[in-house]
């Protein structure tokens, strides 16, 4: 039905919901005339008088573009998609009730300053105004679709709430700790703690670095250390299928977030006028995430016409629809650029629950409980019951089941720092898990958003950041005056008597967090000697640093240790950075795990038809481009040694902890060295197999796989056929009708690069060798001259399938390609194609 429907969609149906871009318009609520100016690639600079009326019509513009978007959005953090698409998301609303993000932005709400409230609700006022008299179909195409297998849904008025509740999802999808804890488990379950450390090898400082070095930040090493014991609390860390139900009730999760967690991270990096060919300040950011269709940038400039105390915004960049303010950019006097820290701020608790009561300290406590009822679509209810510890929610409950009554017979716990008597037994299925996390405690994070958009100087961008509690950020700073500029900001907690890498045992409040690390105290660079700061989620601080921030980084620093050789080759040559070599820095695709192996590889005996291949490592430069005979094959070998290596034994999942990113190409430069270990042993195979036996294996494996799907001649190989990136609606890109994924998606599109390179199209072996995150936009902004500053998005400023901004980047993304990005007055009315006067209007 739903395909006959699509195909009978005609032009006039799709076009009805496109946006009035030029011409004039009423809008209830305006207290002055507001213009809008959109460029060829529909990207608005709105100028405003005051404040009120700049963010009603930032509501108007995104809904105008994008409000199917943010009203899934919404149905996502409040746990309400089951009331759109019907069943099928039930499990994911239950699980997402027990999160309660909408609950906590409720309290949100009050905490904010009244001029942040001042946007939120100016800008709801304006998403209501264009969503007045509108018909599902007139807001957006999906609409239409939609009516089809939901008949009875209606659109509901957009609430200030909303927009706070998005950050929290925002936190989540960059909250890895999560899934590593997981991972750790899970993996100790199969294979023990020992092999399991393997996996998580210690960070290579000596040759790739922190952000922070030593000299810089001594005051935070010496202050923070005393709090923490030593790591390896537990020597038997299996929880048995309680834990495994938690990660399968938050995996419903990366259908609707896209991938998190483990191997995601982004790069920024700033450089000093002194170093610049222009003698002003470069800065250069690709934040990396999960492909999504439209993309989750929309790009606009908040313009008031006269930068004052009453209106005190002209900011430019990155901003998220459902959201007022600019989350990434410049404005006239500064720019910045984001990556993830990557602390740990959540901690899984292993929780003794008996009937409706939880254990702590040797005496049983009453769970916290709520019922919540979730609507699906048609018109059935189903009852849940969410329970919560004092650590947090309980995760692990499966929805519609009742797990209550006695638990079973649990192994014992060591107290904290107790090793030597850890139990090494399972512990079988008689826990909870809880998770406690800081994003579930309410704080009023919306603030720095609106006070970075403010700051004209380093003083006021820290104060802002002091603001920023969750997710936690790396921050690069510039300005027009020549500063450049670190800080790390964020709600950090500091433990005691547990490092954070395993559950915890949740009745002993001897674990509880004893404190957050103090803004103060955190790790922030004026002005470096060398002139530049690079951030790519590499850790933050230096070996004998704060513990607390060191906890399993994102990266183990591939990334931001070659983006520094390329700024350090131009600096050592005497030569002057321009934004040119900023761009080609984001575009650099060399693959630092393979410059270890393939020379050693080339040592490795195999047959006559697999040494063709190999030899095309022989004359490689390591660049990972589309049309790379030898990328092709090495990833492909590289995939081949995970199954032979690690699969075989820990499952080929996600929960595996094992990737393509440099924390999994650390274990196996460790494990080269160590041609006996018994991670080399292929367990599908009798006998026990060496180091150079499952590297010839795999290396023979890859041959034949790309034989047998690219051809026989190795020199036609390339990594782009098999490296592909699809822009994909949401929730109707993977439908399984053909017709209606071909109106909302695109692509694919070859591209180069991969996990843990500079070019950041990452990849998981799990799911084969498409592309799983992205460089989901980027940036270069020129200190010297704004005008001269570029970006590109992923697809394009538009939600509406077939409008010409829909995908009218995507090409120039893929290509490597940016922008123009004006700022000046000038320079944007230059490049405005279409100007909408918005007016003030009065009710009838």
């Amino acid at each position: 039905m739903l395909g006959v429907i699509a195909a009978g969609i005609g032009l006039w149906t799709v076009r009805r919901s496109f946006p009035q871009i030029d011409g004039a318009a009423q809008l209830i609520g305006l207290s002055a005339d507001v213009e809008v100016i959109r460029d060829e690639r529909g990207i608005p600079n709105i100028y405003a008088d005051n404040q009120a009326d700049l963010f009603m019509a930032l509501g108007f513009v995104h809904a105008q573009d994008r409000f199917y978007e943010m009203d899934f959005r919404r149905h996502v953090t409040s746990g309400r998609l089951a009331e759109m698409f019907g069943e099928s998301q039930v499990d994911t609303d239950a699980f997402l009730r027990r999160l309660d993000w909408r609950g906590v932005a409720e309290v949100e709400y009050g905490q904010i300053s009244s001029e942040s409230r001042l946007a939120l609700d100016s800008y709801a006022d304006g998403v209501n105004r264009f969503l007045a008299g509108r018909s599902g179909p007139e807001i957006s195409l999906e609409y239409l679709v939609l009516s089809v297998q939901n008949p009875e849904y209606s659109i509901e008025q957009w609430d200030p709430v909303d927009s706070l509740a998005w950050l929290k999802a925002l936190a989540w999808d960059l909250n890895g700790n999560y899934e590593k804890e997981v991972s750790r488990a899970i993996a100790a379950a199969k294979v023990g703690v020992e092999r399991t450390e393997e996996l998580y090898p210690a960070y290579p400082f000596e040759r790739n670095g922190s952000i922070v070095g030593d000299a810089e930040e001594p005051k935070l090493a010496k202050q923070l250390t005393t709090n923490i014991a030593a790591p390896n609390l537990f020597d038997q860390p299996s929880v048995g299928p309680a834990l495994a139900r938690a990660a399968e009730n938050a995996g419903g999760l990366r259908e609707v977030l896209g991938v998190t967690g483990q191997g995601i991270g982004s790069n920024s990096w700033v450089i000093s006028g002194s170093l610049t060919q222009s003698g002003a300040p470069l800065l250069a950011n690709d934040p990396h995430l999960a492909p999504s269709m439209p993309s989750i940038w929309y790009q606009a400039g908040l313009r008031c016409r006269e930068v004052n105390e009453q209106c005190p915004y002209d900011v430019t960049g990155w901003t998220m629809s459902g959201v007022p303010g600019v989350f990434i950019g410049h404005n006239q006097s500064i720019a910045w650029g984001l990556t993830n820290l990557g602390p740990d701020v959540s901690d899984l608790a292993l929780e003794r629950v008996t009937g409706r009561k939880y254990e702590l300290d040797g005496k049983r406590r009453p769970l916290l409980t709520r019922k919540e009822s979730i609507r699906v679509a048609g018109g059935t209810e189903v009852p849940i019951e969410v329970r919560a510890t004092g650590n947090g929610p309980i995760i692990s409950d499966l929805p519609g089941s009742d797990i209550y009554g006695e638990v079973g017979e649990a192994a014992p716990v060591p107290a904290p720092g107790q090793t030597e008597s850890a139990p090494k037994q399972p512990r079988g299925a008689g826990y909870a898990v809880s998770l406690k996390w800081t994003g579930l405690t309410p704080r009023p994070t919306y603030d720095a958003i609106l006070a970075v958009n403010r700051a004209t100087n380093w003083e006021e961008f820290r104060a802002a950041a002091a603001e920023l509690s969750v997710p936690s950020q790396n921050l690069v700073y510039a300005d027009t005056a020549g500063t450049i500029g670190y800080q790390a900001p964020g709600v950090i907690p500091v433990r005691q008597g547990y490092d954070g890498k395993w559950p915890f045992p949740g009745w002993d409040s001897s674990f509880d967090w004893s404190a957050n690390i103090p803004f103060q105290d955190l790790p922030s660079i004026t002005n470096p000697a060398a002139g530049w700061v690079t951030t790519a989620n590499q850790q933050v601080v230096p070996t004998d640093g704060a513990p607390q921030l060191k906890s399993d980084p994102t990266s183990y620093g591939s990334r931001a240790s070659r983006i520094n050789e390329r700024i350090a080759a131009v600096v050592s040559a005497g030569g002057k950075l321009t934004a040119t070599d900023m761009q080609s820095i984001q575009l650099d695709a060399g693959n630092e795990l393979a410059e270890f192996l393939v020379p050693r590889l080339q040592r490795i005996t195999v047959d006559a038809q697999t040494q063709q291949a190999v030899q095309l490592l022989a004359d490689w430069d390591f660049q990972q481009t589309a049309d790379s005979a030898a990328g092709a094959y090495f990833n492909v070998f590289y995939r081949q040694l995970l199954q032979l290596m690690f699969y075989d034994e820990l499952g080929a999942t996600n929960q595996s902890g094992v990737n393509a990113g440099d924390r999994t190409w650390e274990s196996i430069r460790n494990l080269w060295e160590e041609p006996r270990n018994v991670w080399w042993d292929d367990v599908a195979e009798p006998g026990r197999q060496r180091r150079n036996d499952t590297v010839s294996a795999a290396l023979q494996a890859a041959s034949q796989e790309l034989r047998r799907t690219q051809g026989e001649d190795p020199a036609q190989w390339n990594w782009g056929d098999l490296h592909q990136v699809e822009a994909q609606n949401a929730s109707l890109g993977d439908s399984g009708i053909a017709v209606i994924e071909s109106i909302f998606n695109r692509g694919p599109l070859s591209v180069g690069g991969g996990s843990s390179i500079p070019l950041a199209n990452g990849w998981d072996p799990v799911d084969g060798y498409g592309v799983s995150w992205i460089p989901s936009m980027r940036q270069v902004v020129d200190l010297g001259d704004l005008d001269q500053s570029t970006w590109v998005n992923f697809t394009g400023n538009s939600g509406h399938t077939y409008n010409a901004n829909y995908v009218d980047q995507f090409d120039a993304w893929a290509s490597g390609g940016q922008y123009p990005w004006p700022f000046s007055r000038q320079a944007v009315t230059s490049a405005g194609t279409d100007t909408l006067t918005l007016s003030p209007s009065r009710p009838n």
